[in-house]
């Protein structure tokens, strides 16, 4: 089990990271500091720059535990292995949450690290790098935001939350208007990191995605479980950090707005929830 000191260490190592990596290259990079691994995928120096540093930091924390960063699994894509190892532990890195955003000078980024042992996430961490907020989760602990414990339970209604801008279009498109007005606004950060931290703020309720890579994601589900929310794939069986990636993701802040939000979802015929469980 992690101790608090070391979970300390964790968000220290994030914002010491974000202050040197991040934040001074922000809005100042230069054309060849950003290239693109795949349509739309972007990549920064920042990115490497700051995976780097946090895989040098955590290895101090947890010496002989490995890290799986977002940068080095482009590089190779075995390292996710590591994640569903028996019996072992790994840390997961996303070094730049909301890349485009940074690479496009949109304050929506932050950093992102999971602690994952047996499969199951047993720490997360989530810092919003431009304006310094904290959320941090231990498993059975509880979640909290700059130190302040976070509680779920219904808060908003209708309900609003993030979704990806195809769902969203089908779903606008697909839904006649009177059970459309069951749901609230939903909209994109492209970062979520953003979008985590704004749940569990209390301004949004739910998100939802398609692909689920393990460091967009295993600190976030682990956070909305320990506030009282669920994260449950699109077959209905709750979210685990070596799930496939196309096997989705619906969180939400109590597990009765995630049961609405899968019901009006599934009303739409999207190849990605026609047909499934509800679970």
């Amino acid at each position: 089990m992690l101790s608090s000191r070391d979970s300390e260490r964790v968000a220290e190592l994030m914002r010491e990271t974000a202050a040197a990596e991040l934040l001074p290259r922000f809005r100042a990079l230069a054309k060849e500091d950003i290239r693109l691994k795949g349509p739309g995928d972007f990549v920064t120096v920042a990115d490497v720059e700051a995976e780097q540093r946090l895989a040098t930091g955590l290895a101090k924390i947890l010496p002989g535990v490995p890290v799986v960063g977002e940068e080095a699994v482009e590089k190779d894509p075995s390292l996710t292995d590591l994640i569903a190892r028996p019996g072992e532990a790994c840390w997961i890195v996303d070094p730049l949450d909301g890349t485009k955003n940074f690479a496009e000078g949109r304050d929506r980024f932050g950093i992102i690290v999971s602690l994952v042992r047996n499969t199951v996430t047993e720490g997360g961490w989530i810092l919003d790098a431009p304006r310094g907020h904290m959320a941090v989760a231990l498993r059975g602990q509880g979640v909290a935001i700059d130190g302040a414990a976070v509680k779920g339970g219904r808060r908003l209604r209708p309900p609003i939350g993030f979704v990806g801008y195809k769902v969203r279009k089908e779903f606008d498109r697909q839904l006649p208007p009177t059970r459309r007005r069951s749901l609230g606004r939903v909209s994109t950060l492209n970062c979520a990191a953003a979008e985590y931290l704004e749940i569990l703020a209390g301004r949004a309720d739910f998100n939802l995605y398609r692909r689920t890579k393990p460091w967009d994601h295993a600190a976030g589900a682990l956070m909305m479980a320990e506030a009282g929310g669920a994260a449950q794939r699109f077959d209905g069986k709750p979210y685990a950090a070596d799930q496939p990636l196309n096997a989705g993701l619906i969180t939400a802040i109590d597990p009765r707005t995630l049961a609405e939000v899968r019901a009006l979802f599934e009303a739409v015929r999207l190849p990605l929830l026609q047909g499934l469980p509800r679970g």
